[in-house]
């Protein structure tokens, strides 16, 4: 990847916030059904509203021009899709590109860690929510806790700059799994990041609020444990980052409830099915591929509803745990 310097930022919204990452989701579709993600029985997107994967390249193309420098791609599970690797080389010799990565599950890591450093991507963030197989499979309902480890095992051999855990924590799920999660990550190099249940989509598994775990009770685990040295360090996302004295491991917390980082919002979000999402916990939305369809290969006209885009960007979402959520479309739908 090569970087063009941009004279000035282009995408910036009517708060001033510079916006200089996309997240794409590439596919609804996942091989677990992890039971804050998902609920009991999913409708996903039928095949043909789904964006190709040459859409996907030219919208992608067209954010980089306009100065984002920085692309996930998300899911679902991403790597399920066919002819996905293809797509990841395509983004990966974006000019203006600084950075492409991914996050996923980990379960097709085996086969397809060393394709993905090969096309360009130089972080991925993996899913894990517990290291005891039966928990592994409560929460994830249909998952392998040992193919999952398998793949982080491969993605450590293949040598990508960074590699993250993620965990939801759910109260009485694996909250006691807080210190072993962080013992893992430590013993192997890598950082770990604790996300607090979002409300998109209505679920059955569980209560939310009851399940709620919050990034201050993680924390105060931890101290019980480590000593957490506060960080200013950023990967552009919104978590705040702690560094662990005794291993030098850092800690990440993403606290949509308990921390909002609106303010300092730097992303967007593309649906699987084209929509230009503004905020995850707002509908704000712009539909990409309505104009990518009526205007083939018109770039200006991508470019300029990006553009516009800006000016209907949320100041943020206002999560309540304790009400139906307002969002109906879960977690796989919106990307992760």
């Amino acid at each position: 990847m090569t970087t063009i310097q941009h004279t000035q930022p282009v995408l910036i919204d009517k708060f001033n916030r510079v916006v200089d990452y996309i997240r794409i989701s590439v596919t609804d579709r996942c091989d677990f059904r992890c039971v804050y993600c998902m609920d009991d029985e999913m409708q996903f997107v039928p095949r043909a509203q789904l964006l190709t994967l040459e859409e996907i390249s030219t919208i992608a193309r067209a954010f980089t021009e306009l100065g984002v420098k920085k692309i996930r791609i998300t899911g679902g599970e991403p790597l399920v899709r066919r002819n996905i690797i293809k797509l990841f080389e395509d983004l990966g010799s974006l000019p203006g590109l600084y950075e492409l990565v991914t996050t996923t599950n980990g379960s097709q890591l085996v086969k397809l860690a060393q394709p993905l450093k090969d096309a360009g991507v130089k972080r991925i963030n993996i899913s894990l929510d517990s290291l005891d197989v039966d928990k592994f499979k409560r929460i994830t309902r249909v998952g392998d806790l040992n193919q999952v480890l398998a793949g982080i095992e491969t993605a450590r051999e293949v040598g990508f700059e960074k590699i993250k855990l993620n965990a939801v924590i759910l109260k009485n799920r694996n909250d006691d799994e807080i210190i072993d999660l962080v013992n893992y990550a430590s013993e192997r190099g890598m950082d770990i990041s604790f996300i607090e249940e979002m409300p998109l989509g209505v679920i059955g598994d569980h209560d939310r609020a009851e399940a709620y775990y919050s990034s201050d009770e993680i924390k105060r685990d931890l101290e019980q444990e480590f000593k957490l040295i506060p960080t200013t360090e950023t990967t552009g996302g919104p978590s705040k980052y702690f560094k662990i004295a005794e291993t030098g491991t850092r800690v990440g917390f993403i606290s949509p409830h308990s921390h909002n980082f609106c303010d300092q919002c730097n992303r967007v979000r593309l649906t699987c099915e084209g929509r230009l999402l503004l905020c995850l916990g707002q509908e704000h939305s712009v539909d990409l591929r309505k104009v990518i369809r009526a205007h083939p290969g018109n770039d200006e006209k991508l470019k300029q509803a990006i553009k516009d885009s800006m000016l209907i960007k949320p100041k943020g979402h206002d999560f309540n745990l304790k009400e139906q959520p307002i969002i109906f479309r879960h977690m796989n739908v919106t990307g992760g």
